[in-house]
């Protein structure tokens, strides 16, 4: 596995999968600081599959391959839930 790649600035995928019992929480928390990360206009899709193909599926059980799967599933199903833009203004 590389440590970095463009799909992963910060090594912070990489990162995850070298520590030793790490929980899905934490990953939960990684996984939000990657993508928060990510530059603009790089798309999330795309990015969650290499991802996915580099470090989920040679690491099937480790919690951060959970974590990279779900994020892939609400990227295929956004849904919006409202917020200040979807207020109206005056």
């Amino acid at each position: 596995m590389k440590s970095r790649s463009d799909m992963d600035p910060k090594g912070l995928i990489f990162e995850a999968y070298q520590i030793d019992d790490i929980g899905a929480a934490e990953c939960r928390s990684i996984f939000l600081d990657w993508a928060l990360s990510l530059p603009e206009g790089r798309e999330t899709g795309p990015a969650l599959r290499h991802l996915i193909a580099q470090y989920a599926d040679p690491a099937p059980d480790h919690p951060m391959s959970g974590v990279l799967r779900d994020g892939l599933t609400s990227v295929a199903s956004p849904q919006r839930r409202g917020g200040w833009r979807s207020r109206p203004r005056n």
